[in-house]
């Protein structure tokens, strides 16, 4: 897993960025710098950098809330906060699988006035991703996947073994299942598997967080507690994902189990409430 503890902002300028080290501040401050500099003279030059949205080729600034280990004391898992103040587990050799599917159909007038409108994947589109798992199973017949339903598509966690997440052997899976090209990259970046454990502020009547780590200073931080209440406060009514079903081999990986058992917890994977 690659979550530097070391971030520093650095300026040249007008032009600002963010830049990581492993080993102290003070050598992310001075890459930071190194970098910001380098930027401003791109733009000397008419060299502009594309934005590359959030799935970047760099770790992601995120504090590290968490270590699972395991029976070993080796560190199998880690909570992080994302950017917009999700928590997210990242697993280092447990395989989750992130499938999108199509946009789903709004909820009718009707439906939005006098009852619960619940947003569902096609259901086309969800039973073809399941086969492929289903498939998979049969054809492997030592593989395990424990099915999810997300707002916007399908999770899958592998449960039978372990795995890195940089070998041949992920990406053979992530093709036969369809992976999200995007989450295909993230897993390479970050070096581990993700999967986001609470729902996304603007689906349960939250606000964007008013600042993010590594805070500005303690008042920047006190700002964003009094966030992280009141998005508590808004998650609690909402699921993150939905169990469906076992398939294939149902024996557990030790360290899966682990990981599965916090998953399910914090997602709220087994109540039925709407997802966000």
């Amino acid at each position: 897993m690659n979550f530097p503890p070391f971030w520093a902002r650095g300026a040249s300028g007008d032009f600002s960025c963010w830049r990581w080290s492993n080993q102290s501040l003070a050598d992310a401050q001075s890459l930071a710098i190194q970098a910001a500099q380098q930027l401003a003279e791109r733009f000397r030059h008419g060299d502009i950098p594309q934005h590359r949205g959030y799935y970047p080729d760099r770790p992601f600034r995120e504090p590290v809330l968490r270590e699972i280990k395991n029976r070993a004391d080796k560190t199998v898992a880690a909570v992080t906060r994302n950017s917009y103040g999700c928590l997210v587990l990242n697993t280092a050799r447990a395989m989750f699988v992130d499938v999108d599917l199509p946009e789903p159909k709004r909820p009718g007038l009707f439906q939005r006035l006098f009852g619960k409108p619940e947003i569902v994947p096609p259901a086309n589109s969800q039973n073809d991703a399941v086969a492929k798992a289903e498939l998979w199973a049969r054809n492997h017949s030592d593989w395990g996947w424990r099915i999810y339903r997300t707002r916007a598509g399908l999770r899958l966690l592998a449960t039978h073994a372990v795995f890195d997440p940089e070998t041949a052997a992920a990406d053979g899976v992530f093709d036969a299942l369809g992976a999200d090209p995007l989450y295909r990259r993230l897993c390479q970046t970050q070096k581990c598997f993700r999967a986001r454990l609470t729902p996304k502020y603007w689906r349960c009547d939250g606000s964007r967080p008013p600042a993010r780590w590594p805070f500005e200073n303690e008042k920047a931080e006190i700002r964003f507690q009094k966030w992280q209440a009141k998005y508590e406060q808004h998650a609690a009514a909402y699921a993150t994902c939905e169990f469906m079903r076992q398939i294939g081999n149902r024996d557990v990986h030790p360290d899966v189990q682990l990981i599965l058992s916090l998953h399910d917890e914090t997602t709220r994977a087994d109540s039925k409430l709407e997802l966000a």
